[in-house]
């Protein structure tokens, strides 16, 4: 396992539950209120990230991917153990059995490549570290794209936490998405591989006809992992 980033940052999601259970979370509201409202107005069109530069790249993710990252993808599924395990103790199992297909972590069909378009995303952070940091963080529904330049193919998510970067071939059931994680009011994405807090790993993964999600194992803020449910728009 490796945990790569402190345990808090200024931008979070809609508060779920805590290490302590939802009654502990009410204690910890007041500390949260103003970044969940942050989250609220970002979804109902917050600020678009701009696309970093965009320059050619080898599209063989192993050739691309920082020795971290590639850790993060060998442990993705002792990530997701341990985040739905800290999420069930902090007395959140009915959040997770309310959409068993969302979080089992085997829920990988083929046919997993993600059409160019535009999305709505949702991000469902899991496993919060650290005792101050709720152990589910439920964020609204904002907008994402995918995007084909000449083979390449890259995603963009907005929100408070905008994330933008690659989309690579992996196998039939999952693509590998590097990328990095824009924060506030920034409007330009970090060039990968240059900021190790910044940077982040996950696969992409079609959990039903028309439903995929991103899963980022030990990202660099808040959580064990990040789950982001991609829908089409309509």
């Amino acid at each position: 396992m490796i945990d790569p980033a402190p345990t808090t940052s200024p931008d979070i999601g809609v508060v779920v539950g805590d290490g302590r259970g939802l009654a502990g979370s009410r204690r910890g509201w007041a500390g949260v209120a103003l970044a969940a409202a942050l989250l609220v107005a970002g979804c109902a069109g917050g600020r678009q990230l701009l696309a970093r530069e965009e320059v050619p790249q080898d599209m063989n993710w192993r050739r691309v991917a920082t020795v971290q990252d590639r850790t993060r993808l060998r442990e993705w599924r002792t990530g997701w153990i341990d985040a739905l395990a800290v999420a069930r103790a902090g007395g959140d199992s009915a959040a997770i059995a309310v959409d068993p297909t969302l979080y089992d972590p085997d829920r990988a069909l083929g046919g997993a490549a993600l059409p160019a378009g535009r999305y709505r995303c949702r991000m469902v952070k899991l496993g919060g570290k650290g005792p101050a940091t709720p152990a589910v963080m439920q964020g609204g529904w904002t907008g994402c794209a995918v995007r084909d330049d000449a083979g390449r193919r890259t995603l963009s998510i907005d929100g408070q936490q905008r994330y933008h970067g690659d989309l690579f071939d992996h196998d039939d059931a999952r693509q590998v998405f590097l990328g990095t994680v824009a924060l506030g009011d920034e409007t330009r994405a970090l060039p990968y591989g240059r900021d190790a807090r910044r940077d982040a790993a996950g696969y992409l993964e079609r959990i039903g006809k028309a439903r995929w999600r991103l899963i980022l194992p030990y990202p660099g803020f808040d959580a064990t992992l990040d789950v982001v449910e991609i829908v089409p728009i309509g």
